[in-house]
C-alpha cells in the first residue's frame, strides 16, 4: 500500500506518518489490513529529511495540479490524508490565496484520487470553522447546518461537499474529519485564530509569557494531537457500508476555557515542582472576531459510534504533550 500525506511537513502530518510507521498496516480496499510499503509526504517545505527508507518527501505546492498528479500517481490501493491548507488568521488577510490554496489545492487532491482509479480512500482534516453564524447551536453536531463566517470555513466547508460527492459519483471513498482545535502544539505561534489555544499551555509550561488575545471565559472545543491522530486512522479503516450519504464526522472535543487551562497547569506544575510562566491579557479585537463565530462545544457521537476515540481528560492530554515535547526541568534539577 501507498499513502499520501498533503502537509506531510507540518505537525500533524509528520505526526500522522510516524504513527503509520509504527503500525505497518492500514485497512485497503479489500478489506484486509495491508502492510505500508512507502508513506509519500508532500509539502511546500520540510523541516529535516526523512530518516526512514519507506518515506518519500516531495517538495511542492498543492495548488499546482501536476505537483499533486505525480505525487499521487496511480499506483492501486493508494491512500491520501490531505491535511495540508492555509490556517485561519492567513486566509482571512490573503483571500485569493485561500482559495487557491484550501479550495483548488482540495480540488487538485481529490481528482488526481479520481485519475489514480480504484476508488482510493481519502481522508480530509476539514474544521469546526465550517460551523458559524445564527445556525449554531449548544453543542453543535453533525446535523448543524454549515454557515461559516471565516474565508477559512468557507473553504473548508467547500471541500466537505466535494468529499461527498466524489464519493457519491464513485470516484473516491471518502471522509472527513471535522476537527476541532488540536492542543499542545510544540514551537512558536502561528498565524492560525486559534494559536492561542496550545500558547495558553505551551507558553507558561516553558516559563514563557503567553499573551492571551481572548477573553479568559472564552470556550472553545480542544482536543489532543495524538486523538486526532488516532482518530485520523480510525476513519481511514472504517468498512465503507459504515457511512451514508454525509461522510463528514466531527470529532468529539472537550470544552476548554484559558480559566481552565490555568487551573490544569497549576496541577500540573504543583505535582512536577515546575514554574509557570504567567498568562497575561493582550486583547485582539480582529482574534476574537474570528473566535466569535466558531463554536462554543461539539458533540461527536456520530465519531464514537463508528469506533474512533474520544480524548483522554485534558490534563492527561497536556501530560501528552510533555511526554512527548518535555518542558522545562524540574526545579533542583
Amino acid at each position: 500500500m501507498k499513502v499520501i500525506i498533503t502537509g506531510g511537513g507540518g505537525f500533524l502530518g509528520s505526526q500522522l506518518c510516524q504513527r503509520l510507521l509504527e503500525r505497518g498496516a492500514l485497512v485497503g480496499p479489500s478489506g484486509d489490513r495491508e502492510a505500508i510499503r512507502e508513506v509519500v509526504l508532500l509539502d511546500a517545505f520540510f523541516h529535516r529529511p526523512a530518516t526512514d527508507a519507506r518515506v518519500r518527501q516531495v517538495t511542492g505546492d498543492i495548488s499546482q495540479r501536476d505537483a499533486v498528479m505525480a505525487a499521487v500517481g496511480s499506483a492501486p490501493g493508494t491512500s491520501i490524508f490531505h491535511l495540508a491548507s492555509m490556517v485561519s488568521g492567513e486566509c482571512e488577510e490573503r483571500f485569493d490565496d485561500a482559495l487557491r490554496v484550501n479550495l483548488d489545492g482540495g480540488r487538485n487532491v481529490f481528482e488526481a484520487a479520481r485519475a489514480a482509479g480504484g476508488c482510493p480512500r481519502v481522508i480530509f482534516a476539514s474544521s469546526i470553522a465550517c460551523f458559524g453564524g445564527e445556525a449554531m447551536q449548544d453543542p453543535n453536531t453533525d446535523r448543524t447546518k454549515l454557515t461559516p463566517q471565516t474565508t477559512y470555513g468557507m473553504t473548508k466547508a467547500i471541500c466537505e461537499l466535494m468529499v461527498n460527492d466524489y464519493s457519491r459519483k464513485g470516484f473516491l471513498d471518502g471522509r472527513t474529519a471535522r476537527l476541532p482545535t488540536v492542543i499542545v502544539r510544540p514551537g512558536k505561534p502561528n498565524a492560525a485564530a486559534s494559536s492561542w489555544a496550545s500558547g495558553m499551555f505551551r507558553e507558561p509550561l516553558n516559563g514563557e509569557t503567553c499573551r492571551l488575545p481572548v477573553r479568559r471565559t472564552q470556550c472553545h472545543p480542544m482536543t489532543g494531537y495524538r486523538t486526532v491522530i488516532d482518530s485520523l486512522i480510525a476513519l481511514h479503516d472504517v468498512p465503507a457500508d459504515r457511512f451514508r450519504d454525509d461522510r463528514a464526522i466531527g470529532l468529539p472535543a472537550h470544552r476548554v476555557t484559558p480559566q481552565l487551562a490555568h487551573a490544569v497547569l497549576t496541577e500540573l506544575a504543583d505535582e512536577r515542582g515546575l514554574t509557570l510562566g504567567p498568562i497575561v491579557d493582550a486583547f485582539d479585537a480582529r482574534i476574537q472576531k474570528i473566535v466569535d463565530n466558531w463554536p462554543l462545544a461539539v458533540e461527536g457521537s456520530r465519531a464514537v459510534a463508528l469506533g474512533l476515540p474520544q480524548p483522554p481528560p485534558l490534563k492527561r492530554v497536556v501530560e501528552q504533550y510533555l511526554e512527548d515535547f518535555g518542558s522545562q526541568p524540574r526545579s533542583g534539577a
